[in-house]
This record gives C-alpha cells, structure tokens and sequence, in this order.
C-alpha cells in the first residue's frame, strides 16, 4: 500500500495552488396513507446507488406517492443490487437500469432524482439534473469547492427547481428541539456554538496503477467526472477515495460538518449568512460571527477516541452543542437532548419514540411535499450554499494554517488572493 505523504504547510499551499492555476421547524408531511393513482405519483429516478444511497432509497420506497422507475450507476454490481432492491420491493422487474446516468435524466417520465455518487459528482450531476428539467435531492457535501456550491444554488433557482441537501438532521425532531431552544430565549443569549468534525486530512499520494476493468463493469471515466485523471485503482472505487483531495470534500471536514455546522448555523439563526472569520488550532478551529456568536468546529478521533468530547459516546455521531448565558442544550445522533441547567428540562417535549440522526424519512417526505407544493424545504440551496461554505472556509483556514477573514455578502476572503484562488478547482472534460 502506497503511504499517505506527511504534508508540510508549504506541501499544503504548493500543491493546492498548483491545482488550483420562515417559521423554527419545517412543516413535515407524513407519508401517504392510501394508495395514489399513477397520474399523481412522482416518478424517482436514482443517480449512483452505494451504501447511504440503499439506505435513503429504502426510506423512499415506503412512500406510496413516490416510484422509483430508474437507477443509474457506473458499476455493474452495485446497478444489479438496486434493481434487486427496487424490484424486490415492488414485486416486478420493471425497473431499468442506465450504465451513464444522462440517459437517466434524458427521459420525460422521471420528475425526481436522488443523488447519491462520491463527492466529486454531487455538484455536476446536481446541475445537469436541474437543466433537464428535475428536481433534486443530493447526498451532501453537495459541492467539493465554494465554487461548486455557489453555480449549484445560482442554477437551481435559474432552473426553478426543487432542491433538497441530504442534510436530514435539520428534519429529526431532537435536533429540531435543541435549535427552536436557542431560538426562543431559553438559553439565554446565544454567544458559542460547537459543531464536531472528523480531523482533517490532506492526502493527494496515487495508488498503483491497475489494468482498466471493461466500462460495463466499472465505467472509469464516468466514475472520475470533473475529478482530475489519474489512473484506475479498485480501492478508489471501492471507498479508497475518501481523504483524497481530488474526490473528497474539504479535507472531510464537510462528512460532519456538512451537519454539525449546518445545525449552527440554523441555531443562531444565520441561514442568511456565514462567520466572518476563521482561525485553525491544533485541535479546533474557531469562527466568529458578525453577531458576535462563536463557533467552534471542533475535532474528533474516528471512531471517537481519547480527544473526543464526553458527550461523544452518550449523545452518538454529529453531536452540536448551543451556549447562551443562561444554560446550554446539545444533542446528537442518539436522539437525546442533555440541557443545563436542569430547570430546562420540563421545557423538552415528551417524546414517545427517538429518531436517529440518520433517519432519512421525514427530510425525504418533505422534499417530495415540495415538488407539489413548489415550496422551499428544510435544506434549500440557500441553506445549503451558505453552511457548505461555511465548512470550506474553515477547511480552507486548517489547510493554509493562518487565519482568514471572509466577506459574506461578497463570498470571498478579504485581503488573501491565495485563499481566493482556492475557491474553485480545474474541472476535467470527461465527456470527451
């Protein structure tokens, strides 16, 4: 196995400029209960079926308004588990399966598509979908640059189609509860916020490189996209990919943060906006508001080891923490909500059952009542644009090693034209 090279801060620069040259919670609606005629359904079709794909797809499936009718992806094996999924569910063998997914959009029966590839398709695929007339819903981080959550959120408007960001937490009721407690004073006044993030990493090294498969088995092309070339490797393609600059997202700060930082922004009510600045520490990096809010992007071991907070192992993955001068609330994936002090406890809401954080069912219910609505949902491109950067902006602090200032009406870096420049990265032609 070839080793992770150890990057210096120079390594870091040299290398990525080379490259480089409303109401508080959302109103949810519950699945339909009686079957629906096919003139009414909306027909899904499904763009790169891996792991979080099967589970997001398993959630849809329940829902008798919604049919899934196509799945694209440029692997043969994973083409053939979906459809035995999908075919499964319904008891049929109508469902057609595309090797390149513009076929999948090429057809005027699908009005919806789940997208669900590696990192460094979410964006394109996002705006092609868009182009050809359907509306969205991409696993995060739905862009791997600024740049690309910037052309994502301008072209769903100018497409007026809509978009729903993969970022479900916003729709799971303790993570809704911990934010309307900030929102409403019981905290007091808001001044810091904590969003857990994976430690970042920078790692640009190549596998060895291996002998093509037959495009219909693995389309390498297709599977690269906009990513920069480099030669076929089967641990990319099996999940090797992560951590790897070329394909990954923000040196994985946006796995968590895409979530974490996404919830505080929500929390101090910024949806509007992002931190105006951002200096990295050995363990954190800390961002301020114009607000004066501060928030705390805070590093933790995968999976959770000895620098990971106390409340890491009680409260599960992604877990948030909101401060304000009179107590404290956080939560996580577990579904339960821990507040200081005490007395704020009888303000929670009994809740009959938990609903884990990754629980996809009510966010994907409320996409799919907002393509008959033409609503905006929980996680609409603006939500997105502006939490996505967010998460860039610190990536980028952590990477360049100083502190940078950010300009969110502008969207750029104030007075860092090396920080600016790595905004966007070069996109490969991949349909030559």
């Amino acid at each position: 196995m070839v080793q992770p090279h150890n990057f210096t801060s120079a390594d870091r620069r040299t290398f990525l400029l080379s490259a480089a040259a409303a109401t508080l919670l959302p109103t949810v609606s519950t699945p339909a209960d009686e079957p629906t005629s096919a003139n009414e359904r909306i027909n899904l079709g499904v763009i790169g079926i891996g792991p979080r794909c099967t589970y997001d797809l398993t959630a849809m499936l329940q829902f008798t308004d919604i049919r899934c009718v196509a799945i694209a992806d440029v692997q043969e094996s994973r083409r053939e588990k979906g459809k035995k999924l999908v075919d499964g569910h319904y008891g049929n063998t109508d469902l057609k399966l595309h090797n390149d997914f513009r076929a999948l959009l090429d057809r005027k029966d699908i009005d919806a598509v789940l997208i669900a590839t590696g990192d460094r398709w979410h964006a394109a695929a996002s705006i092609l979908a868009a182009k050809a007339g359907k509306d969205v819903y991409s696993e995060k981080p739905c862009g791997i640059t600024i740049a690309d959550c910037q052309k994502l959120a301008d072209t769903m408007h100018a497409e007026r189609r809509v978009f729903q960001a993969g970022t479900q937490r916003r729709s799971v009721p303790n993570f809704q509860q911990a934010v309307q407690m900030a929102h409403t004073g019981q905290l007091g006044k808001l001044h810091t916020l904590h969003a857990s993030v994976y430690i970042p990493t920078l790692d640009n090294t190549w596998l060895p490189a291996e002998k093509q498969p037959n495009p219909n088995v693995c389309d390498w092309n297709m599977w690269l996209g906009p990513a920069a070339w480099r030669p076929f490797n089967q641990k990319y393609v099996d999940g090797g990919w992560r951590g790897q600059w070329d394909f990954d997202s923000g040196a994985r700060l946006l796995d968590w943060g895409a979530h974490t930082v996404d919830l505080c922004q929500w929390a101090n009510q910024a949806d509007d906006t992002m931190p105006i600045e951002y200096e990295p520490m050995e363990d954190k990096i800390v961002c301020r508001y114009a607000n004066g809010v501060k928030l705390i992007i805070d590093f933790l071991k995968e999976p959770f080891g000895d620098r990971a907070p106390h409340y890491i192992t009680r409260l599960g993955t992604c877990p948030v923490r909101f401060i304000g001068d009179k107590g404290w609330v956080e939560t996580g994936d577990s579904g339960e909500v821990v507040v200081q002090p005490e007395s704020l406890q009888k303000e929670l809401p009994a809740t009959e059952k938990r609903v884990r954080g990754l629980d996809v069912s009510a966010h994907a219910r409320d996409f799919f009542a907002n393509i008959r609505s033409r609503g905006a949902t929980a996680a609409n491109p603006d939500v997105m644009r502006r939490s996505h950067i967010a998460c860039h902006a610190a990536a980028l602090a952590w990477v360049l090693k100083r502190t940078l200032k950010f300009d969110p009406v502008k969207e750029e870096f104030i007075d860092d034209a090396e920080a600016n420049l790595l905004r966007a990265r070069p996109v490969r032609n991949w349909t030559a």
